[in-house]
């Protein structure tokens, strides 16, 4: 899947800004981003469900927006929100989408078993999908989006309203179809599921920002990462924020964690910036994480408009 220049307006917003993309066969790709920032609506203009309002896509093999109805029969879509029938039952909505699919009655039988087990639907067969819980919609909503078994499976924040083993047992879900050949966009704003990918786009404000696989984004850091641990964090942080040097600040427990633009002496540059303060706190480096990347790079972009 390549897009080149893809971009989005509604009116005077532009909700995607020119956006280059290209996913390889079988990764699991990530969109990276706070709510707004694009992720929904790039991956619609990829589904066709939206046109372009400037660039090009090829899905598939497929160019958009030209043969959007094509894309749409080979293509896997799950929403943030769940969006089956929550008056029929987890068979009923399988059954269902198997019809509409096209599949004969015993292909249909024969897939929507496979689903029931790869899924641990099957005793939930008889169950009103209205009364699921979280996790159990949500493997529901990837056994209907896998019935066809595409080759391609787009996810829109899959994971939003989902306890932390689900949202484990999805991922797990995830690395399997890629496994078996499945290409996977994943949009979220959550950093662990975000170092799960093989390759990760930051987006911020419509704008591509980052672009790599999690432990090359990392490396790129433009500065280091400190930890700094202090009798009073809470009143220590205000003071850190007024610095030149200081991208970001966060509370960790009872240290804080520091992200500097500065490299090799950003440990000792701090120490003496605080005792010249009359600060006593320990300064140490510490390994960086996507969060840090994402503060870095759209704190650039910030300062770039």
């Amino acid at each position: 899947m390549v897009a080149r220049n893809l971009t989005k307006r509604f009116g005077d917003l532009v909700a995607v800004d020119h956006l280059d993309l290209r996913v390889r066969r079988a990764e699991v790709y990530g969109f990276l981003g706070p709510n707004g920032c694009g992720k929904s609506t790039t991956i619609r203009m990829l589904c066709g469900l939206l046109s372009a309002s400037e660039g090009t896509a090829t899905v598939l093999g497929h160019e958009l927006p030209g043969e959007a109805e094509a894309v749409k029969r080979q293509i896997g879509y799950m929403t943030q929100r769940f969006s089956l029938y929550g008056d029929l039952s987890v068979a009923e909505n399988l059954e269902f989408l198997a019809a509409v699919y096209g599949f004969k009655r015993e292909p249909a039988q024969r897939r929507i078993k496979e689903l029931y087990e790869q899924y641990r639907l099957g005793e939930l067969r008889g169950q009103m999908a209205g009364t699921l819980s979280g996790g159990q919609r949500q493997r529901l909503a990837l056994a209907a989006a896998v019935m066809h078994k595409p080759e391609l499976l787009l996810l829109d924040e899959p994971t939003s309203a989902v306890d932390p083993q689900s949202r484990r047992d999805f991922w797990e879900s995830l690395f399997h179809l890629a496994d078996e050949g499945t290409t996977l966009l994943v949009s979220t704003h959550y950093m662990d599921e975000a170092e799960r990918c093989h390759r990760l786009a930051i987006l911020d404000r419509g704008h591509l920002v980052a672009d790599g696989t999690p432990s090359e984004l990392m490396a790129a850091l433009p500065g280091m990462t400190l930890r700094v641990e202090s009798e009073h964090p809470a009143r220590l942080m205000h003071s850190l924020r007024q610095q030149a040097h200081v991208l970001g600040v966060a509370q960790i427990g009872a240290s804080l964690r520091v992200l500097t633009d500065r490299k090799s002496d950003a440990a000792s540059w701090l120490t003496s910036t605080l005792l010249d303060a009359g600060i006593e706190a320990r300064v140490e480096p510490t390994e960086p994480n996507l969060e840090d990347v994402f503060v870095a790079v759209t704190r650039k972009q910030v300062e770039a408009t």
